[in-house]
């Protein structure tokens, strides 16, 4: 495979981002673009349909805390625009590799990287959100539905998109800003997940501990129910997080390993595009989770399919 040594002048003039679109690195790559379009139209199609379903069965299930479904559906909707938006662009991306456009390429590079950082950055803030509406439901008790109403909610959402979206299309503009806003993100995505996680279950394990110290105080049936839903939409988003985490961590990695190198090849072409696409694969695998983890979404699903199915004009 082709390499191409950047040092001194031409290291500031053209960065690996330019380079992933041109002969001197990309031509040769026909045979893993093909692979590598095959794999993400197939994703984008998954991607799609499963998220479409879970849309339509978040909508139908009410026991969720309707703040707290609005998170789910928010991250149910960058996910189906991942599939119908950042996906086909991608795979448009390694086909104009396959015929050489390389005019075609950058713009499809462009509008990749526009997309999927605004989509990927609410997906990270959303998974934050869901992290500490958890937390508050542990810790406010009674309190809980009062502070975290749904008003609020969509405000929260809505400055996710907003902020997410105009440092998106400040990449055409000023790369530093979107790089800022996307270190940022990443850190409070991580930090923000480990902090609410880890005082859930030592508050949990806490209150676990105070009741065998009293057992003669024994909790109502009622009370013992709802430490068990509680319990089990914990782990149901702690599972979706760690479907997020790893398919990210090896996006973050090959960035980290691109920005300290000096020398680029084809080969790292190919490497940033098998990244790139697990990332994409996390919006496939978060239908699984949802349908496998929340027992009223896999019931509403499958009546949604039902219903489908039974239609005269299917």
């Amino acid at each position: 495979m082709a390499a191409n040594n950047l040092t001194g002048e031409r290291t500031q003039t053209r960065t690996f981002q330019e380079l992933r679109c041109s002969p001197s690195l990309a031509s040769g790559l026909q045979q893993q673009s093909i692979y590598l379009a095959t794999v993400n139209i197939f994703l984008s199609v998954t991607a799609l349909i499963g998220n479409s379903l879970i849309l339509v069965a978040l909508r139908k299930e009410s026991s969720l805390h309707p703040p707290s479904k609005v998170l789910y559906l928010c991250l149910a909707t960058t996910d189906l625009f991942v599939g119908l938006l950042s996906q086909p662009l991608y795979v448009t991306h390694w086909m104009s590799l396959v015929q050489e456009h390389w005019s075609l390429c950058r713009l499809a590079i462009d509008a990749v990287s526009m997309t999927g950082f605004t989509l990927c950055t609410v997906s990270l803030l959303t998974m934050a959100a869901i992290s500490v509406d958890r937390l508050l439901a542990l810790l406010l008790g009674l309190r809980y539905r009062q502070i975290v109403t749904l008003k609020r909610m969509y405000a929260l959402v809505a400055t996710f998109w907003v902020l997410s979206s105009l440092a998106g299309l400040c990449y055409m503009l000023d790369h530093r800003i979107t790089i800022w806003y996307g270190q940022t993100t990443r850190i409070f995505g991580l930090v923000i997940p480990i902090a609410s996680y880890t005082k859930i279950f030592r508050t949990l394990s806490h209150h676990e501990a105070q009741a065998q110290d009293h057992i003669q105080q024994q909790p109502s049936r009622a009370i013992q129910l709802n430490i068990a839903q509680y319990r089990k939409a914990v782990h149901s988003a702690l599972w979706v997080q760690l479907a997020l985490v790893v398919c990210y961590v090896p996006m973050s990695m090959v960035e980290i390993g691109t920005a300290f190198s000096k020398t680029y090849s084809s080969q790292l072409i190919v490497i940033r595009g098998i990244a790139v696409t697990l990332v994409f694969f996390n919006s496939t695998v978060n239908p699984f989770l949802y349908c496998w983890r929340i027992s009223e979404v896999r019931l509403a699903i499958k009546q949604s399919i039902r219903q489908a199915l039974r239609c005269p004009r299917c």
